[in-house]
């Protein structure tokens, strides 16, 4: 069984090809039994195992796998599965074996892989994930133990080291970037398409500025309003859009939709309707809420995740100690869960080994047993059954070595006395 990990994030993809591998959350369970589905070609027994993780930053599929060529197996899955060429979707994939993909979950849960350095959203993210993958059948031992522990490192690193101080977080950075644009948040009307963890997270920063009105559009207008609520703010439907778009001077959208909720043509109308005064927008979703082609309108200034790795990579020189003790820690926990697994792959001889020797030892005592019914001798009889056991012992070992040749003879020369060596 070995364990991988493959995928694309920000750093190896653009968003525009991580939007085209981005799941839904209900599209998980699916995605990992149709993995499962895809391993069994190579592996009629059904132990292969599979989990799906899936943000604006990152589509990754951890496994265990028995198939002859799990990594590329697994590639060539998230080809498939997506209905895209594999020979264009390979240069942007790491495909992580064993102790490499232990590293990078580890890695991934404590938020050092993320563009915000440190950032405590991905583990919520990974947590979920393992969740779905399990009610999905989708964890067996090996994957079920590197996600615990995953979630174990990721809060031995954040409790022990200051990796997610001062982090700068995407929320943060589109206030900043939003007074690139306008001198005063305090002056414009904000918009926030969807009503879920990042445009919550988005709102209290810039409801912390005082904009001048706050709005949410949800597709759940009452969702909508529970939220607008906590921020003094109104909440309209997602089909108002169209007529209240121009009122707005910043829109943040951040939803599951997928497909665009604001197109080219929309914008127009409202850049035309405002005269002409600036609008600025952000698009955290992936895959993407507003259309690209928004971005060549003039007036328009439209950011995307990507966008925005410059202004969240603020500070990270001054939290270099932090990410050299958090990777420590991870390489730590990484040899100490190899070394797991390394137990893991003698468990079956060793269940071997104690089958093979209650079959002698049953063998044995039964032979004992009849010889007592006889009326034989008691001291003579466990004479022969301690000889018994002991002739039946070393047999194979003794067969081995007069079989083996040259170093392979020398090997068990040396080996076999430390195994039949008793405590003393």
């Amino acid at each position: 069984m070995q364990l991988l990990a493959v995928g694309l994030n920000h750093t190896t993809a653009p968003v525009s090809l991580r939007e085209q591998l981005a799941l839904a959350p209900e599209q998980l369970g699916d995605a990992v039994q149709a993995a499962r589905g895809w391993f069994s070609r190579f592996n009629t027994r059904g132990e292969d195992e599979a989990a799906l993780l899936s943000t604006c930053n990152r589509t990754e599929m951890y496994a265990a796998s028995c198939a002859p060529d799990p990594l590329d197996a697994s590639a060539r899955f998230l080809a498939d599965y997506h209905d895209l060429n594999f020979a264009d979707l390979r240069p942007h994939l790491y495909m992580l074996p064993q102790h490499d993909a232990v590293r990078h979950a580890f890695r991934v849960a404590s938020g050092l892989d993320s563009m915000v350095l440190g950032e405590a959203q991905i583990l919520g993210q990974m947590k979920d994930a393992v969740r779905v993958a399990d009610e999905a059948g989708g964890l067996g031992t090996y994957l079920h133990q590197l996600f615990q522990r995953s979630f174990a490192v990721a809060k031995e690193v954040r409790s022990t080291t200051e990796i997610g101080a001062h982090s700068v977080s995407m929320a943060a950075a589109a206030v900043r970037l939003s007074e690139r644009i306008f001198d005063r948040v305090s002056e414009q009307n904000v918009l926030f398409i969807g009503a879920g963890e990042m445009i919550e997270l988005c709102a209290t920063h810039f409801a912390a500025h005082n904009p001048k009105s706050i709005t949410i559009a949800n597709r759940t207008l009452a969702r909508g309003e529970a939220l607008a609520a906590r921020f003094n703010g109104s909440a309209i439907g997602l089909a108002d859009l169209s007529e209240r778009l121009a009122q707005f001077d910043v829109v943040i959208a951040s939803t599951g939709s997928t497909l665009p909720l604001i197109g080219k043509g929309l914008v127009e109308r409202a850049i035309k309707a405002r005269r002409h005064r600036p609008m600025f927008m952000v698009d955290l979703a992936v895959p993407r809420d507003i259309e690209p082609e928004v971005g060549r309108l003039n007036d328009v200034f439209l950011y995307t995740v990507d966008d925005l790795a410059e202004v969240v990579r603020t500070g990270v020189e001054s939290r270099q100690a932090a990410v050299a003790q958090a990777e420590a820690i991870i390489e730590t926990r990484v040899q100490s869960f190899m070394h797991w697994i390394g137990d893991r792959a003698v468990v079956p001889v060793i269940r071997d080994m104690h089958e093979s020797s209650e079959a002698m030892r049953l063998a044995e005592l039964e032979r004992a047993r009849k010889l007592l019914a006889k009326g034989e001798d008691i001291e003579t009889v466990l004479d022969a059954l301690s000889k018994g056991l002991t002739a039946k012992f070393l047999h194979g070992p003794q067969q081995a070595l007069h079989r083996a040749q040259g170093d392979e003879r020398a090997r068990l020369a040396s080996l076999l006395p430390q195994l039949f060596r008793g405590r003393r």
